[in-house]
């Protein structure tokens, strides 16, 4: 069995990176043939079936492809496959760059997409340009969800619906185009809600999962199974709470989670993380805003816990631009504090946030 080169040589030792993205070949990998205006090629079986299995698991399809891309897009409806890809990519230009487009447009992280390909040559142009993205032959298709990095540590039943988010996400791109430049009155018109409430048994599966998937806006990489949420949810000295959102277009799900643990005096952060799909919402300072004004109102200074990683800058200049400043300068993980005396009122935002027992 051939297997993938770069599979193993892209991870981390010790621990297998889990997939977020499957960006396929179409000719000859999706389908046996080539499509042309005039021939019909039949997907394989063993295609099939792997785009079903790594769906119901959350994992997203994408295509990179050569071809005219209106014709492979008809030929995808025409067997009722265009639903399950969240992107196409299909022309003449290089397969890194579609690759590369691909993880811009969904968001995420080139080092959690897996690329698959009949053709040795496209695979190694992509190996090249993109070390991080693991690659596999076509003929590797039907195994693919057997492998480690193609089974999440847990599937949740939000999972099997990520497609259809990501698919609604695209309607609200083409309507921000709409709008040119004025970024805030796209984000006006989108009346984004967001709902923070402890997290209950049926969250904690989807919890977890934020804390393996979610690396960007994180402030600590924490991650943590379902039981040991539960347990720091029943603790008096904790608080495990979500944030969903919603807007006019359709329900993001759960997309935030904090961790705090309470002492007399303080509200500190453990983990604060909000989903890479809605960083560009604008909304991960606002529930930080919300958390520490909750912090301040029950007579407890908010103290966050940050621990810097490869990816998670981001995260530390949204604290910076809470109030949040470093109380130690050294060890990890960075310690930081809002004054409640400097604490301003609340500014005008462009996401309400409800209580989840409002």
């Amino acid at each position: 069995m051939t297997t993938a080169k770069d599979t193993t040589e892209n991870t981390a030792e010790g621990a297998v990176a889990v997939v977020k993205c499957l960006v396929w070949d179409l000719d000859d990998t999706l389908w046996d043939g080539v499509v042309l205006e005039n021939d019909e090629p039949v997907p394989y079986p063993a295609a099939l079936k792997t785009l079903r299995a790594l769906d119901e698991r959350g994992i997203l399809h994408a295509a990179a492809s050569r071809g005219e891309y209106d014709v492979s897009r008809r030929h995808l409806e025409l067997h009722d496959l265009e639903e399950w890809f969240c992107d196409l990519q299909v022309g003449w230009g290089a397969k890194s760059e579609a690759v590369r487009r691909i993880a811009e447009r969904l968001n995420i992280g080139l080092d959690t997409i897996a690329f698959v390909d009949n053709d040795p040559v496209e695979r190694a142009e992509v190996a090249s340009a993109l070390p991080v993205v693991r690659c596999y032959p076509a003929d590797q298709v039907g195994e693919l969800a057997g492998l480690p990095e193609f089974r999440p540590e847990c599937v949740t039943e939000e999972a099997g619906s990520r497609r259809l988010l990501y698919r609604t996400e695209h309607r609200r791109q083409a309507a921000e185009e709409s709008f040119g430049g004025d970024r805030q009155g796209f984000l006006a018109s989108l009346n984004l809600v967001m709902t923070v409430g402890d997290a209950t048994e049926q969250d904690l599966a989807r919890a977890s999962e934020l804390t393996v998937r979610t690396h960007q806006l994180n402030t600590s990489g924490v991650t943590y199974d379902a039981a040991e949420l539960r347990a720091l949810a029943a603790s008096p000295d904790h608080r495990v709470q979500v944030a969903r959102l919603r807007d006019d277009y359709g329900d993001y799900g759960i997309i935030g989670l904090a961790v705090t643990e309470h002492t007399a005096d303080e509200s500190v952060l453990l983990l604060l993380l909000m989903s890479c799909r809605v960083a560009s919402r604008g909304v991960g300072s606002v529930l930080l805003d919300h958390l520490t004004r909750e912090a301040v109102a029950a007579g407890r200074r908010p103290v966050a816990h940050f621990a810097p990683t490869d990816v998670n800058r981001t995260m530390l200049v949204t604290l910076r631009f809470a109030g949040y400043t470093p109380v130690t300068t050294e060890g990890s993980p960075l310690v930081l504090a809002v004054d409640p005396e400097q604490l301003g009122p609340p500014k005008p935002s462009h996401v309400h946030v409800v209580r989840g027992t409002d």
